[in-house]
């Protein structure tokens, strides 16, 4: 079992930065891949970034790719999302989930979710 709690969520102008996290519970946190999703409102869950249970490993959606990049501190149960040159359309709740080892692009294919933090860009 594990158990996700996302932080760092806020406002921010368009160009600006953000970094999220996602702490983990459980003592198998690093025999799992990590994904980060969002979620418009009004739109479907989609993919954002992902990334392997040992780190070596990261996929991206195109929309996202140069901007935003995802890293893991398994000593500390912890993934994170660096968030630069921030768009309006970047605005949506974010969620971290987990899987086994590899990341996928397919939210049907985690296993565990969290709550969600909220990020608005401004124009």
């Amino acid at each position: 079992q594990v158990q996700l709690v996302e932080s760092g969520g806020g406002l921010v102008q368009a160009g600006g930065s953000l970094r999220l996290s996602c702490a983990a519970s459980g003592r198998t946190f690093s025999t799992y891949a990590m994904g980060w999703f969002r979620q418009a409102p009004g739109k479907e869950r989609e993919f954002v970034a992902g990334i392997s249970w040992n780190g070596r490993n990261t996929n991206y959606a195109d929309s996202v790719k140069g901007r935003i990049t995802i890293s893991r501190d398994n000593a500390k149960n912890t993934v994170y999302l660096q968030m630069n040159s921030l768009k309006p359309e970047d605005t949506a709740v974010y969620y971290c989930a987990a899987r086994r080892y590899e990341a996928t692009m397919h939210s049907y294919d985690y296993d565990y979710w969290g709550q969600g933090t909220q990020v608005t860009v401004s124009s």
